[in-house]
């Protein structure tokens, strides 16, 4: 096996690797969709067996905008979920904290120094 054969072989890997990640994102973007109706889905997932690159390529053209979309969508849900898992284990607010150290201050537990670092502090 020469370079060049290496060379063309490494060209079909990376395409046939592309393709199938195309169809991949096609075929979960057709079960993420809640509009289209189930029998167009097993419409399109079986032209996607029997004629994989031409639905692939009608798919892209027809329904590409929605697929972003979607995929936008599914995006922005994750991130608030990972946001308000977040907040929620990471506890108080900064203006909890801040009342907490208020509450210190008047009790007299901690100086007007230190409640103007934790102030500064929750702030941050």
């Amino acid at each position: 096996m020469g370079f060049w054969d290496f060379f063309w072989y490494m060209i079909w890997a990376f395409f046939f690797i592309a393709y199938l990640m195309v169809l991949f994102s096609i075929i979960g973007d057709i079960f993420r969709d809640h509009k289209l109706n189930g029998w167009f889905k097993a419409l399109w997932v079986i032209f996607l067996i029997f004629v994989p690159f031409l639905t692939a390529l009608v798919y892209l053209i027809a329904r590409g905008q929605g697929m972003a979309e979607r995929s936008a969508s599914q995006a922005r849900a994750a991130q608030d979920a990972t946001d308000a898992y977040i907040r929620q284990a990471a506890g108080k607010s900064a203006a909890d904290e801040i009342a907490d150290a208020a509450k210190l201050l008047t009790a007299g537990t901690i100086t007007t120094e230190e409640y103007e670092k934790l102030k500064a502090k929750a702030l941050a």
